[in-house]
Protein backbone atom coordinates (compact mmCIF):
# COMPACT_ATOMS: atom_id res chain seq x y z
CA UNK A 1 0.00 0.00 0.00
CA UNK A 2 1.44 3.24 -0.90
CA UNK A 3 0.81 6.17 -2.16
CA UNK A 4 1.63 10.23 -2.57
CA UNK A 5 1.34 13.26 -0.24
CA UNK A 6 1.36 16.69 -2.26
CA UNK A 7 1.68 18.81 0.93
CA UNK A 8 2.68 18.81 4.44
CA UNK A 9 -1.20 19.03 5.36
CA UNK A 10 -1.76 15.79 3.49
CA UNK A 11 0.96 14.25 5.49
CA UNK A 12 -0.48 15.30 8.86
CA UNK A 13 -3.90 14.02 7.80
CA UNK A 14 -2.34 10.42 6.94
CA UNK A 15 -0.45 10.51 10.45
CA UNK A 16 -4.37 11.76 12.20
CA UNK A 17 -5.80 8.60 10.51
CA UNK A 18 -2.57 6.24 11.84
CA UNK A 19 -3.03 7.76 15.23
CA UNK A 20 -6.68 7.31 15.60
CA UNK A 21 -6.07 3.24 15.33
CA UNK A 22 -3.08 2.89 17.76
CA UNK A 23 -3.60 1.36 20.92
CA UNK A 24 -1.33 0.49 23.57
CA UNK A 25 1.38 -1.83 22.62
CA UNK A 26 1.67 -0.92 19.10
CA UNK A 27 5.25 0.10 17.67
CA UNK A 28 5.55 2.56 14.33
CA UNK A 29 8.84 2.87 12.60
CA UNK A 30 9.38 5.74 10.48
CA UNK A 31 12.07 4.87 8.06
CA UNK A 32 13.15 7.56 5.77
CA UNK A 33 15.73 9.91 4.76
CA UNK A 34 16.31 13.67 6.00
CA UNK A 35 13.60 15.86 5.03
CA UNK A 36 11.52 13.35 4.22
CA UNK A 37 8.36 14.18 6.63
CA UNK A 38 9.05 11.70 9.69
CA UNK A 39 8.67 14.17 12.47
CA UNK A 40 5.49 16.00 10.60
CA UNK A 41 4.11 12.77 10.18
CA UNK A 42 4.51 12.21 13.95
CA UNK A 43 2.70 15.81 14.46
CA UNK A 44 -0.01 14.12 12.86
CA UNK A 45 0.13 10.96 15.16
CA UNK A 46 -0.09 12.60 18.17
CA UNK A 47 -2.82 14.75 17.08
CA UNK A 48 -4.96 11.78 15.52
CA UNK A 49 -4.01 10.17 19.33
CA UNK A 50 -5.14 13.19 20.93
CA UNK A 51 -2.14 13.48 22.97
CA UNK A 52 -1.12 16.55 25.08
CA UNK A 53 2.56 18.15 24.38
CA UNK A 54 4.65 19.71 21.25
CA UNK A 55 5.44 17.41 19.37
CA UNK A 56 9.27 18.24 18.11
CA UNK A 57 12.17 15.76 17.03
CA UNK A 58 13.26 14.35 19.78
CA UNK A 59 16.91 13.72 18.49
CA UNK A 60 19.19 15.72 21.26
CA UNK A 61 16.69 13.66 24.36
CA UNK A 62 16.17 10.64 22.23
CA UNK A 63 12.79 10.35 23.29
CA UNK A 64 9.79 12.15 24.16
CA UNK A 65 6.86 10.76 26.34
CA UNK A 66 3.41 12.57 25.25
CA UNK A 67 0.54 11.87 27.92
CA UNK A 68 -2.73 10.22 27.10
CA UNK A 69 -5.85 12.82 25.96
CA UNK A 70 -9.03 11.64 25.80
CA UNK A 71 -8.59 8.53 24.59
CA UNK A 72 -6.45 7.22 27.38
CA UNK A 73 -3.43 6.20 25.31
CA UNK A 74 0.48 7.93 25.78
CA UNK A 75 2.88 8.48 22.83
CA UNK A 76 6.41 7.73 23.21
CA UNK A 77 8.36 9.31 20.59
CA UNK A 78 11.83 8.21 20.05
CA UNK A 79 14.52 9.34 17.43
CA UNK A 80 17.29 6.92 17.12
CA UNK A 81 19.39 8.73 14.74
CA UNK A 82 22.01 9.81 17.15
CA UNK A 83 22.04 6.13 18.58
CA UNK A 84 23.88 5.08 15.41
CA UNK A 85 22.59 1.63 15.77
CA UNK A 86 24.26 0.93 19.87
CA UNK A 87 21.63 -1.47 20.96
CA UNK A 88 22.23 -0.86 24.38
CA UNK A 89 21.73 2.53 24.04
CA UNK A 90 18.00 1.66 23.31
CA UNK A 91 18.13 -1.01 25.57
CA UNK A 92 18.91 1.86 28.17
CA UNK A 93 15.18 3.54 27.16
CA UNK A 94 13.02 0.72 28.15
CA UNK A 95 10.99 0.89 25.29
CA UNK A 96 9.80 -2.93 25.61
CA UNK A 97 8.29 -1.55 28.99
CA UNK A 98 6.27 1.61 27.24
CA UNK A 99 5.34 -0.80 24.66
CA UNK A 100 2.66 -2.53 27.67
CA UNK A 101 0.81 1.02 28.55
CA UNK A 102 1.67 3.29 25.11
CA UNK A 103 2.05 3.50 21.48
CA UNK A 104 5.50 4.05 20.84
CA UNK A 105 6.75 5.61 17.30
CA UNK A 106 10.53 5.44 16.55
CA UNK A 107 12.10 7.87 13.82
CA UNK A 108 14.90 6.15 12.56
CA UNK A 109 14.66 2.84 14.20
CA UNK A 110 14.57 0.32 11.15
CA UNK A 111 17.21 -2.07 11.34
CA UNK A 112 17.33 -1.09 15.49
CA UNK A 113 13.52 -1.57 16.82
CA UNK A 114 12.14 -4.06 15.11
CA UNK A 115 13.43 -6.32 18.06
CA UNK A 116 11.06 -4.62 20.40
CA UNK A 117 8.15 -6.09 19.14
CA UNK A 118 7.06 -8.87 16.28
CA UNK A 119 4.24 -6.58 15.35
CA UNK A 120 5.27 -3.33 13.92
CA UNK A 121 4.35 -1.22 10.89
CA UNK A 122 7.08 0.59 9.12
CA UNK A 123 6.23 3.64 7.58
CA UNK A 124 8.10 3.89 4.61
CA UNK A 125 8.64 8.24 3.53
CA UNK A 126 10.37 9.54 1.06
CA UNK A 127 10.80 12.99 -0.64
CA UNK A 128 11.30 13.60 -4.27
CA UNK A 129 12.81 16.51 -5.77
CA UNK A 130 9.46 18.30 -6.32
CA UNK A 131 9.10 18.03 -2.55
CA UNK A 132 6.04 15.32 -3.01
CA UNK A 133 6.60 12.70 -0.31
CA UNK A 134 5.49 9.17 -1.21
CA UNK A 135 4.62 6.70 1.22
CA UNK A 136 4.69 3.13 1.74
CA UNK A 137 3.92 0.97 4.50
CA UNK A 138 5.22 -2.50 5.21
CA UNK A 139 3.23 -4.31 8.07
CA UNK A 140 4.35 -7.17 9.85
CA UNK A 141 2.77 -10.01 12.49
CA UNK A 142 -0.33 -8.28 13.51
CA UNK A 143 -1.15 -5.00 11.55
CA UNK A 144 -0.94 -7.57 8.29
CA UNK A 145 -4.74 -6.82 8.94
CA UNK A 146 -4.86 -4.00 10.69
CA UNK A 147 -3.07 -1.88 7.96
CA UNK A 148 -6.38 -2.10 6.22
CA UNK A 149 -7.81 0.44 8.88
CA UNK A 150 -5.98 3.38 7.48
CA UNK A 151 -6.54 6.06 5.00
CA UNK A 152 -4.53 7.58 2.87
CA UNK A 153 -7.14 10.28 1.55
CA UNK A 154 -6.83 13.79 2.74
Amino acid sequence: MSTELVTADETIHFGQSLGRVLRAGDLVLLAGPLGAGKTTMTRGIADGMRVSGRVSSPTFVLARVHPAGEDGVPLVHVDAYRLGGDLSQLDDLDLDTDLEAAAVVVEWGEGLAERLSEDFLVVRLDRRPDDVRTVALEPHGSWANRANELTFAA
